[in-house]
């Protein structure tokens, strides 16, 4: 049996524990989102201000017709529509990935998008319509948003860290791999050079 055969079982063991991970974030940043909007819907009126930090943090109910942040009010159906395609890409694309950051990333950039999905697609005023609720009011920040978006900005955030890295969706960084050959290659050469002729 081969090195390579010996190593097959490997690669296999790490994608079904990032397929895992995926799946949990996921579920995990979905559900925390969906239960924070039903807390926020059944106790607070639209418009209604509660005070948590003084006016460093507010709970600000308020329904956005518009993407993340209150962004492009009145498109709901063309963001309901994109939301469903990056959905639908991250589960097609799961398979390929075998890196527990990216598998976190991806879960949280597919819960954050699935949670607001729901809104649109289920809450008023129609199926594809619907407002995203939206709560979390910061000083200073322009815009009211909600878990589900803080977390799809956080997956944008380690995006930019796993790429200026260069990790790999496998996991791997070509950066260390070209660095560790270069370095065997320089002690292959220094050791041939110090063997004395026979």
């Amino acid at each position: 049996m081969s090195d390579e055969e010996r190593s097959a079982p490997a690669p296999r063991k790490v994608r079904a524990s990032a397929l895992v991970a995926l799946a949990l974030v996921a579920v995990g940043v979905y559900g925390l989102d969906q239960f924070s909007k039903f807390l926020i819907v059944s106790n607070l009126a639209v418009g209604e201000q509660v005070p948590v930090l003084g006016e460093v943090l507010q709970f600000h109910f308020v329904k956005n017709s518009g993407a993340a942040f209150s962004l492009a009010s009145g498109s709901t159906w063309i963001f309901s529509i994109v939301a469903a395609g990056v959905a639908v890409f991250i589960i097609w694309y799961a398979g390929r990935i075998r890196s527990m950051s990216w598998a976190i990333l991806f879960g949280m950039l597919l819960g954050g998008t699935l949670g607001n999905l729901t809104d649109r697609l289920f809450r008023e005023p129609s199926f594809g319509l619907g407002h995203v609720i939206d709560f979390v009011q910061v000083w200073g920040f322009p815009a009211i948003f909600n878990v589900a978006d803080s977390f799809i900005v956080a997956s944008m955030g380690l995006f930019i860290i796993l790429s200026l890295r260069g990790t790999r969706l496998d996991g791997t960084h070509p950066r260390k791999a070209i660095a560790t050959a270069g370095t065997a290659g320089e002690a292959a050469v220094e050791t041939s050079s110090e063997t004395p002729d026979r």
